[in-house]
C-alpha cells in the first residue's frame, strides 16, 4: 500500500509518498516540483508510481503555491517569478538535509519538475552534486533568455513592473549563476530526461531542444545518460507517455 503523508520539512509543507513496507527505511529520494500556479497535489499520480518502484517522493509547494499562497493574482506571482524558482532550488537543499538527519534516505537523490519545476530541476543541476538524475518535463535551461521573454511579453500588455530597468538587468545577472545552458559542465554526465511538446506556446520548444543538441556532445562517453523525448502534438501538458518514461527513467538510473 503507498501510504501519502503531509508533513513540513525544514518549514516547508510538503506531501511525502512512500510504501508502507518502506516507511522507516532508507531509500532512493525523489523531489517532484510542481509548475507555476500548480500545487503539489497535483502529481500525485507521480508520486504514486514512484513510490510503487521503492522511492521516497516529496512534493512541496513552493513559495506563493499552495498551501504558502498569499492570495495574489496570477499577473502580481509572475513579478516574483525569478525569485520563486531561486527560492526552491534553495530549499530543495533545506528538505534534503532535513531527511538525511532522520536517516531515511540513500545517496540516490533525484529532481523532477514539470514546467517551472523543470526550469527549477535544471538550475538545482547547476547547483547540487548530491543531484544523481534529474527530469524536466517542458521546463526552460535557458534561464536569462526565457525570463527576457516573460519580462518583454509583461511590458506589451502594458503591465507596470514593481522594478526598474537596471534593477532588472541586475536580476538578468543574477540568474546567470543557474543558467545551465551557460554551464553544461555542471551536469557532469549525470542521467537527465528531457520532454517537451512542440506545440507548446508557454514554453517555447525550440530553446530547449537547441540545449539538448548542445550538450549531447558532452555525453560522448555515456549517450545513453541524456535522452530528449519530443511530441509532436503536445501542447504545455504532460502526456502519459511522458509520465510513464519517466518513472522508467529513474528506476533506471536512481534504484540503489
Amino acid at each position: 500500500m503507498i501510504e501519502i503523508h503531509r508533513e513540513i520539512l525544514a518549514g516547508i509543507p510538503a506531501l511525502h509518498a512512500v510504501k508502507s513496507d518502506n516507511m522507516n527505511k532508507k531509500l532512493p529520494l525523489i523531489f517532484f516540483v510542481h509548475g507555476f500556479t500548480s500545487a503539489k497535489e497535483h502529481n500525485l499520480h507521480f508520486a504514486y508510481l514512484l513510490a510503487e518502484k521503492g522511492f521516497r517522493v516529496i512534493l512541496p509547494d513552493a513559495r506563493l503555491h499552495g498551501e504558502r499562497t498569499d492570495g495574489r493574482p496570477e499577473k502580481e506571482m509572475m513579478y516574483e517569478f525569478l525569485d520563486i524558482v531561486i527560492h526552491t532550488i534553495a530549499e530543495l537543499d533545506q528538505m534534503k538535509n532535513a531527511l538525511a538527519t532522520k536517516a531515511l534516505i540513500s545517496d540516490h537523490i533525484g529532481v523532477i519538475g514539470t514546467s517551472m519545476g523543470g526550469m527549477i530541476t535544471f538550475g538545482a543541476l547547476t547547483q547540487y552534486d548530491w543531484i544523481k538524475a534529474g527530469a524536466s518535463l517542458m521546463g526552460s535551461p535557458t534561464f536569462e533568455t526565457f525570463v527576457r521573454g516573460q519580462i518583454e511579453a509583461l511590458k506589451r500588455e502594458g503591465i507596470d513592473l514593481p522594478h526598474t530597468d537596471n534593477e532588472l538587468e541586475e536580476m538578468y545577472q543574477t540568474v546567470k549563476k543557474y543558467d545551465v545552458s551557460v554551464q553544461p559542465e555542471t551536469l557532469n554526465d549525470r542521467p537527465l530526461f528531457i520532454w517537451h511538446g512542440k506545440q507548446d506556446v508557454v514554453v517555447p520548444f525550440g530553446p530547449t531542444y537547441d540545449f539538448y543538441l548542445t550538450v549531447r556532445d558532452k555525453y560522448k562517453k555515456y549517450p545513453e545518460r541524456l535522452q530528449f523525448l519530443a511530441d509532436e502534438r503536445a501542447g504545455h501538458k504532460v502526456t502519459r507517455e511522458a509520465f510513464l518514461k519517466t518513472v522508467e527513467w529513474f528506476t533506471t538510473y536512481l534504484q540503489s
